[in-house]
């Protein structure tokens, strides 16, 4: 990889935290873990040199792979050769819309796809970003495999009494797994740390909550970390905390518990209470 990024003069960016995929095997598994088939349009952020991209223009009917490092795209397209079933759009993932490339997709392939599923091996300083961007997009999608830093898939599906406000904001949407982790040899040039696989299957009707409402009491609860619900959520609402201890009470949770302790199901009902007996959600 060193060689052929020399050949092409290209210098790693630290600044875009690139580390670039050098093994074939682990690419084969990563597209693997995305079980795609020919019918399916996989949305690739950073394709970077083509290691995933080319196995994912073999499986897919569709692949759009979103480059922010504009001299990467012609090294990246020669590496694709004669592939026909791929578009690289130089952007931003965190700001290009996700609908308007699917429908450009769609009338390009020429009829529907089956399936809509994200593949990416994500700069660790935009994953938490990259991560809601792809839930929040709008689209249903099949499934969402990422590689990211292993602490942060640890952090991502994590349970009680280990949440986090990342765990929760990825479990409202969908239910993760940790596939696999890649030692720092895979890339180049090397990261300081493990990387890991992460998957996203979205969970097929979405929780009965406003997803506002619920989102606001969540960050709430993990404002102040170690500290107790009733004391999060009272300055975090603006509530006494005498009112966020009866609230908890009547949602069935111990005012004295702490926000990493509750799953989704708690979040759920405490938002919901919340919203049909208090004017702050």
């Amino acid at each position: 990889m060193s060689s052929r990024l020399k050949a092409r003069g290209i210098v790693p960016r630290k600044s875009l935290g690139q580390n670039f995929l050098t093994d074939d095997a682990t690419a084969r598994r990563i597209v693997d873990a995305a079980e795609i088939a020919p019918e399916d349009l996989v949305f690739e952020i950073g394709p970077g040199m083509g290691a995933l991209t080319v196995h994912l223009a073999k499986r897919a009917g569709w692949v759009v792979a979103i480059e922010l490092d504009r001299a990467l795209i012609p090294a990246l397209q020669r590496e694709l050769g004669e592939a026909r079933n791929v578009t690289v759009v130089h952007g931003d993932a965190l700001e290009v819309d996700f609908g308007v490339l699917a429908q450009e997709a769609e009338r390009a392939f020429g009829w529907s796809f089956a399936a809509i599923r994200f593949v990416a091996n994500l700069p660790y300083y935009i994953t938490s970003a990259a991560i809601r961007c792809i839930l929040e997009c709008g689209l249903r999608s099949a499934a969402i495999v990422l590689t990211v830093q292993a602490e942060v898939a640890e952090r991502v599906v994590a349970q009680p009494p280990d949440m986090s406000l990342l765990a929760v904001s990825v479990q409202f949407y969908g239910e993760p797994e940790l596939l696999f982790k890649i030692p720092p040899d895979r890339f180049y040039p090397q990261p300081e740390v493990e990387s890991a696989v992460l998957r996203i299957r979205p969970h097929a009707q979405p929780f009965a909550v406003d997803p506002q409402a619920f989102f606001r009491v969540v960050k709430a609860g993990f404002s102040q970390p170690r500290k107790q619900l009733r004391n999060t959520l009272a300055a975090g609402l603006g509530i006494t905390k005498a009112r966020a201890g009866e609230i908890l009470l009547a949602s069935g949770i111990e005012p004295g518990r702490r926000a990493e302790t509750l799953g989704i199901t708690e979040w759920i009902g405490l938002a919901n209470y919340i919203m049909s007996n208090e004017s702050i959600a």
